[in-house]
């Protein structure tokens, strides 16, 4: 595309559209970015494509234009702006200016007028002018120095480009929108005739004046309704010229700048920084950071004081000083982020801002300088690191435990952990890694370990770093950590809920976690081994198998291959098709289908048996540690937005317990000789504490009498008596029971129970019926969170909603749903973590030869030896019906067996 030179941008049409594009987009404070993002972007684009400084951005101010004035109803049609892009405006005008654009916005005339005004000056001065914009009337100002692109869909419109778009010249849009109108703006043009009427009219006569002048021409036009022209123009004559000086776009304004004084400035590097933080356009931050020499970006602290620490002297200053301070922060650097391979290469520690210590102890580069002992130092630091009062702060101060823990050193006093501070202050926030948060709370942009270490093949280890290079950033993850606290801590005080969780739940939590893991699960490796046989046969079983039904071979792990033997070659029904207009084959997609269709359903098993083997039978061999034999998990706190923990290497939250083959994963997971697994399973917690939330005096009742909640909501709906309740009626109550708490619809009902959506609303109006302050509690959890933004748990865990209000009806009505379920997960992830810090308590002093090995959703599974089985379930339950006092008792199931399927 040829370079202009000069671009001016309709920000007022890219304000709307970029509004309506990405209605949900907004910070993790819940205000809505998307408009500003959008047209940002779009500015960036123009930058990067066009090898000009004169691009103006045009805005429409603010009160009535002329336009008002010769037509009352002018845009009367428009509803008010939005609340939520109004909020958007004057935060989008301070960053396009931030970003160096020239920017206008003159009373009372429009940004098309503006636009009109200097194109036409620019044509003059022998300029070539591009106008961004999405509006057709701005059509009206192409010639042969301008001409209109639509930055969003990339789309140029020149002269011809408009003549093949519309069917006449720029020079005759005007009568063109004079005959037609436009409904968004309110013209009225002439009722009946639209465009491919308006379009012939022109290409005959020329002109609207020359319409009118020979207006008896128009009966003999084979156009639509000719016959009727004469007098349906006559009639409407004044309105059609009204419409026309409406729609004339204003190429005299007396603007006092001239097209040379609109150069872009340079970006204000300051702002730019604090407005991209503010709206959390982080990638955008990052890359302007890289571009801007270091002596400018974010907050760089020219005052920090860090100490590389090489000999003992220097050491034992410093270790006097952390034995005065009330609080220090301690981090690790190692050789792996495998805790129980990795190995110490130094560690770093801080007790006030901006300055820090870095004590290298394995580098092992050539030409390293000499180290203190690791053995010495750690020896050294024992006292502080095993001893409760001393308190610390790290950052996922779990990990650094573990590597301690490799080195026969026990971390005591884990006092905070800003992870978690952060996790806990907003759950919703993105990420909580030091990296995100350091720049989200401190506005600083720490030194990301790729900066040291490199990336990809090439990245080295850390002991293989230069210790200046590896000093500071380790000191630095060590002073920030600090800072952080010193931020976080006293804005969690403030919120006493939160502040209460995060003390006695989220950091007792963490020495639980950490004995779990380190501990690990008992895998028989010959079993796993076994069982991907066993798969490896059933796959190319049901490969076989589509391979016939299809009469074709193809590659069932591919979706194009997949949609061209479905949908081309057996002309299965399309139910979806993916944001690129393919046929989808999704897994609910595939499910759907399966319900008609055999090789859908030999495409799910093929999926299922294949994610079985490659995720779980081939890779947990490869996970057992050679040095325990044990599969070592990684339980993460701050991932969940609703509390509830999720692990990793191995993930064992996804193991498929429904299926024959997902049970036989879990026999793999066994007892050591002479020892049981029992598991410990909280019965229906969700809805216990939907009856706890809601009050609903007959979801009570069944709870405090142990009755089938299932069969006993059949009861209340179909309205018989418990013992007569059919099967097919409680599998219908347990669909209404948990569809509900999870923002099931009528639709999602009957889809699930495949029967009509009358009937599905039928069962949903007899629940509400029944059970009537369900409902009300539904409602006014929505209404609440519409205006406070978040909903909580019983114990304060507070979940944040930005989209509750969004006016994309399908964005807000998952938020609804979210705020229904999100109490009662979050609720049921407060007391199953309540209930493991008890246990792990109670097991400490308890004597029993036992361990909590295992957190699944709401089972806990612990290794007994046989002899202490009775003790250990006794204690279980006790304390984990213990860890809530609901309205309605809390129910555990127990099992115990010599694997994890039988105990399950």
């Amino acid at each position: 595309m040829e370079n202009p030179s000069l671009v001016l941008v309709d920000g007022s049409s890219y304000l709307y559209r970029a509004f309506y594009a990405l209605p949900s987009l907004s910070n993790s404070r819940g205000e809505p970015t998307g408009a500003i993002f959008g047209v940002a972007n779009m500015l960036r684009r123009l930058q990067k494509d066009f090898d000009t400084n004169s691009i103006v951005v045009v805005f429409d101010a603010r009160g009535k234009t002329f336009r008002d004035d010769l037509y009352k109803q002018y845009k009367a049609n428009r509803p008010p702006m939005p609340d939520d892009l109004r909020s958007q405006v004057e935060p989008l005008i301070e960053l396009v200016s931030a970003m160096g654009f020239p920017l206008l916005r003159v009373s009372g005339v429009e940004a098309d007028d503006v636009i009109g005004t200097l194109a036409s000056r620019a044509a003059r001065e022998k300029q070539t002018v591009m106008i961004s914009t999405g509006d057709k009337d701005i059509a009206q100002l192409v010639n042969k120095s301008v001409y209109l692109v639509n930055t969003m869909t990339g789309t140029k419109l020149d002269e011809h480009g408009v003549k093949e778009k519309f069917g006449v010249a720029p020079g005759q849009m005007v009568d063109y929108l004079a005959l037609i109108g436009d409904t968004s703006d309110n013209i009225p043009g002439v009722p009946g005739i639209g465009p491919k009427t308006a379009a012939p009219l022109l290409e005959h006569f020329g002109t609207l004046d020359a319409l009118y002048a020979r207006i008896e021409e128009t009966r003999e036009l084979g156009v639509r309704g000719a016959k009727k022209l004469p007098e349906k123009l006559l009639q409407h004559r004044e309105q059609t010229y009204l419409s026309r000086d409406l729609a004339t776009i204003r190429c005299d304004l007396d603007l006092d700048i001239t097209t040379g004084e609109l150069q872009m400035s340079a970006p204000d590097v300051s702002s730019l920084r604090k407005l991209y933080r503010n709206f959390e356009f982080r990638s955008w931050l990052e890359q302007m950071e890289d571009e801007v020499p270091e002596e400018t970006a974010v907050i760089k602290d020219a005052a920090v004081n860090y100490d590389i620490i090489l000999d003992e002297k220097q050491l034992d200053v410093w270790l006097q000083r952390i034995h005065k301070a009330k609080l220090f922060s301690f981090d690790t650097e190692t050789t792996s982020l495998d805790y129980m391979n990795a190995e110490i290469v130094g560690i770093s520690f801080a007790i006030e801002p901006n300055k820090a210590a870095y004590v290298p102890l394995a580098h092992k580069y050539p030409d390293a300088p000499e180290q203190l002992s690791r053995d010495t130092v750690l020896e050294k630091f024992r006292n502080l690191l095993e001893s409760d009062n001393h308190p610390k702060v790290g950052h996922h101060i779990k990990y650094d435990a573990h590597v301690l823990l490799n080195h026969g050193v026990t971390l005591r006093g884990m006092m905070h952990d800003t992870m978690l501070e952060s996790y806990i202050f907003n759950s919703t926030a993105t990420r909580h890694d030091m990296d995100s948060v350091a720049l989200r709370y401190l506005n600083h942009r720490t030194v990301k370990y790729a900066d040291v270490a490199g990336k990809g093949v090439k990245q080295k280890r850390f002991d293989e770093i230069d210790i200046s290079t590896a000093g500071p950033y380790a000191a630095e993850d060590a002073d920030i950590t600090l800072r952080l606290h010193q931020a976080l801590w006293p804005e969690l005080q403030k919120e006493k809920s939160l502040c209460e969780l995060y003390e006695t739940v989220e950091i007792p939590l963490l020495g639980c976690l950490l004995r779990m893991e380190h501990h690990g699960v008992l895998v028989d490796v010959k079993t796993l081994a076994e069982q991907s046989t066993e798969l490896e046969k059933a796959i190319n079983e049901l490969e076989q198998q589509a391979y016939k039904i299809s009469g074709d071979t193809f590659n069932l792990r591919s979706p194009k291959q997949l949609q061209t033997i479905l949908f081309d070659k057996l002309s299965l029904p399309v139910i979806r098709k993916t944001p690129k207009g393919q046929p989808s084959t999704a897994e609910d997609v595939l499910q759907e289908m399966a319900h008609d269709y055999e090789l859908p359903d030999v495409i799910l098993r093929y999926r299922g048996l294949s994610k079985l083997k490659s995720t779980y039978t081939d890779r947990l061999p490869e996970q057992v540690n050679a040095r325990t034999g044990r599969v070592h998990t990684s339980y993460h706190q701050a991932v969940a937005s609703t509390g509830r923990l999720s692990s990793t290497d191995p993930n064992l939250q996804n193991i498929p317990i429904r299926t024959e083959e997902g049970r036989r994963v879990r026999r793999a997971f066994i007892a050591p000789e002479g020892y049981q697994l029992l598991a410990a399973d909280y019965s229906q917690i969700e809805l216990r504490i939907m009856a706890h939330l809601s009050g609903d005096s007959g979801l009570i009742r069944a709870f405090e009498e142990d009755r089938d909640i299932h069969r006993a909501t059949a009861a209340e709906v179909f309205g018989c008596d418990l013992d007569t309740v059919t099967d097919e009626q409680r599998r219908s109550a347990k669909a209404i029971n948990f569809g509900l708490i999870y923002g099931m619809s009528a639709f999602g009902l009957a889809r699930q129970l495949k029967i009509d959506r009358r009937s599905a609303q039928e069962y949903v109006d007899l629940y509400f019926d029944r059970y009537p302050d369900v409902k009300t509690f539904m409602d006014s959890t929505r209404e609440q969170a519409r205006k406070i933004g978040y909903v909580e748990t019983v114990f304060g865990r507070r979940l944040y909603l930005p989209d509750i209000n969004a006016r994309k009806a399908q964005v807000r009505q998952y938020a609804e749903r979210t705020a229904i379920n999100a109490p009662m997960q979050g609720t049921a992830a407060d007391i199953i973590k309540r209930a493991m810090i008890a246990i792990d308590c109670w097991l400490a002093g308890s004597g029993l030869a036992a361990r909590m090995i295992m957190q699944v959703h709401d089972e806990l599974v612990f290794e007994v030896l046989k002899q202490d089985l009775d003790r250990l379930e006794a204690g279980v339950r006790e304390h984990m019906c213990a860890a809530a006092q609901l309205k309605v008792p809390l129910k555990v199931d127990v099992g115990i067996g010599a694997n994890w399927d039988e105990a399950h």
